[in-house]
């Protein structure tokens, strides 16, 4: 069953935990049945504020009762493992189990990792996902990590298990490293597919239900083509640039059919 979203740019207009806690509940109401966040430091000269994503969806969860909601996507590389798993237990046991982890490699592509110092290059950045993920998917089940890594260590650390924490990896299509690294986990957000058809061919190179195949679409796209492509989760993007709280509150009102044909 294709299920809906938001996919939310906390920027600018929306650049406040208590306008995004606003629009959360709103669109529970409208019948959305997801609410996600971008993650991001800087988003170039024609973004001039961002809110903090873990703070947001604190407030995401104190405002809504059913809607699943998450970071999409936290870059783990400029995180240590074991405090994002402190959040994102937190925040599962906040929402009673709603939370979902979205991760990825991130984007330097307006220096968002070199202006802070971060790592810049992809391939390390890769790397680092792939021992950050070994160490923070232990933390999360409870168990006793003895984790020594090229970037992160862990020696006889456990964590008290909290509601399980859905972990849904990003990756350009059709780049094949990311498909392989998401099948391992709850999902995959898959980004830059040029029609449905390219969602038909990642569906057929992940594994199937429960497995949750993620896209995003622009609000002015035609959602229906998307919604029989083999996609469980169809996103409607709002923002990144000239966000109008009014034309937001509007979209999110509209709810979830509102990028139908029926």
């Amino acid at each position: 069953m294709i299920r809906r979203g938001l996919f939310v740019a906390p920027f600018d207009a929306l650049a406040d935990p208590r306008v995004v806690g606003d629009l959360a509940a709103r669109a529970e109401a409208a019948g959305w049945e997801g609410f996600f966040l971008w993650d991001h430091l800087q988003y170039g000269e024609r973004v001039s504020a961002i809110a903090d994503v873990w703070t947001c969806c604190a407030a995401v969860a104190m405002r809504t009762s059913s809607v699943l909601f998450g970071p999409m996507v936290t870059p783990l590389a400029r995180r240590r493992p074991q405090v994002l798993a402190r959040q994102a237990a937190s925040l599962a046991v906040l929402s009673e189990g709603r939370f979902v982890l979205g991760l990825g490699l991130g984007d330097d592509w307006v220096g968002e990792f070199s202006a802070f110092g971060d790592e810049a290059s992809p391939r390390v950045r890769g790397e680092m996902l792939d021992d950050g993920l070994a160490v923070l998917t232990d933390l999360l089940s409870g168990g006793q990590v003895a984790h020594e890594g090229p970037h992160y260590v862990a020696r006889d650390v456990r964590f008290l298990p909290a509601p399980r924490v859905p972990i849904w990896l990003a990756g350009r299509f059709p780049n094949a490293a990311p498909m392989r690294r998401a099948a391992a986990y709850d999902g995959f957000f898959v980004i830059g597919l040029g029609s449905p058809a390219d969602v038909t061919t990642v569906a057929d190179q992940v594994p199937g239900a429960p497995y949750d195949l993620v896209v995003d679409l622009r609000a002015d796209q035609d959602h229906e083509p998307w919604l029989d492509s083999g996609a469980s989760w169809v996103l409607t993007r709002v923002g990144p640039f000239d966000l109008d709280l009014a034309d937001v509150e509007r979209l999110v009102d509209a709810g979830p059919g509102f990028g139908s044909s029926a």
